[in-house]
């Protein structure tokens, strides 16, 4: 054991199940760790690493405004977080931006939100939430009770009341559900922690119909799927619906921690001084990243390159699905947010590929997860399916 490793079994809280290596560089979509052995990452920190590991931009901004200032608080205006919010409102269908530090914190920051808009437009009754089953949407109470997976409840309830869930993509149930006391609807367009399962247009679509029928706010968890990672800036411009609240984190920073929640003006007029704050959020080194990350990830033909890479890569995984039919099923998502729907433990393919110093995830037993940075080059996914193939012939 490593004394990176040792430090951490000694020290550390012991609430992650963390494989036994502990990095210490990284270039692109490489990791190195104590012992100098190269990794290709198919992870990039849960799909964070938007343009690889410290990508130049990234890193000469974040020099740059590390020697101009760390931090001064939300009492007072700084360059890089309003130029952020220019960017991410004439980009998107928002008009204002809360910044925090975490998805998590995001999605908190959306649920009170749309209760408060609620409060004060409609009255007190109108409280109730709706989400999806096999949805996950972080680990803080709010977050925790928007979650549509009970074994992350266990030992944490109660949970947040007025918290209903309904079964992805079934219309009727959410026509059931949602009535004159549902202040919002929240849903992942593409569910990431619950198997990469994009949601069907139809069931979009009906949700913004349904939230307008209401006068219930609709809600966009894009923490996994926006800043690029399905071929377009935002996933929801797959589904030709706008929500009304968006949550971002992840890729947002490139790998420093920020989050935001995106609404329309007149939403977002309900969050009036002192109603919610982030001591944190909006740091300047955060955002000094996250303009260096938009900058490039918002260009048309970088976005274009992102859907001909996932396309490649999901082409070269169907093409496995045929050779071995016995150990794979097929293949979901979108851009490089991508699954490999597996026959046998899709946790057992992951560490086989961990053996063989390339890392990827396993949200759900029968899903493989795959989120490379979205620079990938095709060499590299050439290689990833090279490894891949030779695992899934001598496992």
């Amino acid at each position: 054991m490593g004394i990176i490793r040792d430090l951490g079994e000694t020290y550390l809280a012991g609430n992650y199940r963390r494989f036994p290596v502990a990095f210490v560089r990284g270039q692109g979509t490489r990791l190195w760790d104590e012992e100098g052995r190269e990794y290709l990452d198919f992870c990039a920190g849960i799909a964070v690493c938007a343009l690889g590991h410290c990508p130049e931009e990234v890193v000469s901004a974040v020099r740059d405004q590390v020697e101009k200032l760390l931090h001064v608080s939300n009492l007072y205006w700084t360059e890089p977080q309003a130029r952020l919010a220019q960017i991410l409102v004439e980009n998107s269908f928002a008009e204002r931006v809360f910044f925090c530090n975490s998805g998590a914190e995001a999605v908190e920051a959306a649920l009170k939100l749309a209760r408060r808009y609620a409060y004060l437009k409609h009255g007190p009754e109108k409280t109730r939430i709706v989400a999806l089953e096999n949805s996950f949407h972080g680990r803080t109470y709010g977050a925790l009770s928007a979650t549509g997976q009970p074994v992350y409840w266990e030992g944490f309830e109660p949970l947040v009341p007025e918290f209903v869930h309904v079964p992805p993509d079934d219309l009727e149930a959410l026509r059931e559900v949602v009535d004159e006391r549902t202040c919002a609807v929240i849903l992942e367009p593409v569910l990431g922690e619950g198997g990469v399962i994009p949601l069907s247009r139809e069931f979009v679509e009906e949700a913004r119909r349904v939230c307008d029928a209401r006068g219930a706010l609709l809600i966009f968890d894009e923490i996994q799927t926006g800043v690029g990672r399905t071929g377009k800036l935002f996933a929801y411009e797959h589904f030709g619906v706008e929500p009304d609240i968006m949550c971002l984190a992840k890729g947002l920073a490139g790998g420093l921690p920020l989050g935001a929640m995106l609404a329309r003006e007149e939403v977002m007029e309900a969050l009036s001084p002192g109603s919610h704050a982030s001591t944190f959020g909006g740091n300047p080194v955060a955002c000094a990243a996250a303009l260096a990350v938009l900058r490039r990830v918002s260009s048309p033909d970088f976005l274009a390159e992102v859907r001909l890479k996932g396309e490649a890569l999901r082409k070269g995984l169907l093409q496995l699905c045929e050779r071995f039919p016995e150990k794979l099923k097929g293949v979901r998502g979108l851009g490089l947010l991508l699954a490999l729907e597996t026959r046998i433990p899709a946790s057992s393919l992951m560490q086989a590929l961990f053996e063989r110093r390339v890392l990827t995830t396993a949200p759900k037993p029968d899903a493989l997860r795959l989120t490379p940075p979205l620079t990938v080059a095709y060499r590299e996914i050439d290689a990833f399916l090279t490894i891949l193939e030779e695992t899934l012939r001598e496992g």
